[in-house]
Order: structure tokens, then sequence, then C-alpha cells
């Protein structure tokens, strides 16, 4: 049985959604300061086992590391799924395609999932918490992102 979804729900889950495609458009555009300001002071951001980040002045210091992308970097978000702990809290799961450029012509592309634990603040929602894994990426992408965690095969697991 689904759970009953409210109307203040409805339109938390429109804000939320909304937070992660800013995500995306600020970090494509390097407003750095305005993509910090969709995070809490005390965020803990996690993209890869040597790649973290915490509180929110770490971040923007972290994310200037995009600028070494030439021309332009162009984020997709999509697949967002928002469950509710409570009122204030939510674990959100969203798809992310990531296209890359560098100086040199090469690009980079990389798919993978962001997922966040995102709270209700005085200033509306935040991303407390980000974790992101990687589903795939060419071979111009080497950042070291944390693998998709995977079900065993069950067709072998039976053996």
């Amino acid at each position: 049985m689904r759970p009953t979804i409210t109307p203040t729900q409805l339109v938390d889950r429109a804000l939320i959604t909304d937070l992660v495609h800013e995500y995306c458009r600020a970090l494509d555009a390097m407003e750095l300061n305005a993509l910090v300001a969709l995070f809490t002071d005390d965020c803990v951001v996690e993209y890869g086992p040597t790649i973290s980040s915490h509180g929110a002045c770490a971040l923007r210091h972290d994310l200037g590391r995009m600028w070494r992308w030439a021309r332009t970097a162009h984020h997709t978000s999509s697949n967002v799924l928002v469950r509710f702990a409570d009122a204030d809290t939510t674990l959100i799961t969203s798809a992310v395609w990531a296209w890359h450029e560098a100086p040199d012509g090469h690009t980079a592309t990389a798919t993978g999932q962001y997922h966040d634990t995102v709270v209700r603040t005085a200033d509306g929602w935040r991303i407390a918490a980000r974790r992101q894994v990687l589903t795939g990426n060419d071979a111009g992408f080497t950042v070291d992102i944390h693998p998709m965690p995977r079900k065993a095969d069950e067709r072998t697991a039976a053996r």
C-alpha cells in the first residue's frame, strides 16, 4: 500500500526537485555562491573515496576544480525520488548525466546518482548530505567516484 501524500508534501516535492535541478544549473554556470547556498553550512558531500567536502565553505573551494574544464560542463538531473523521513527531512535519489570538455578538446562523460539527505531550514529545503555514485562513464572520465553498489547476481547465488 502506498503512503498517503499530503498537499504540503506535493509542494515540498516540487521545491526539492527544483533544488536538485538548480544544483546542476548553478554548477554548469560556475555560480559557486548560488550553488553553495543550496547546502547547509555543515553539509557533508562525498563524490568519491578521495573527494569529499565538509561544510559549505569547503564545498565552494573544492568545486572550484570544475574550472579545469575549458568550455563547459553540462549536468542533467532526472528520476528524482523523494522519500520523507519526517516532515523536515527527506532522502533523495536522483540520476545525473555529466558531460565535460577539457582544454585540449577531449571530453569526459559520466552517469550516476546523487543520494541526498535534504532538510527543511528557515531558508527552505537544503542539502545536508550528498553521496555521488557512478553508474557508467566513457574512457575520458577518470575521476574516482564511488561505484554504484549492485545486488549480487541471483542466478549465481543459488548455485
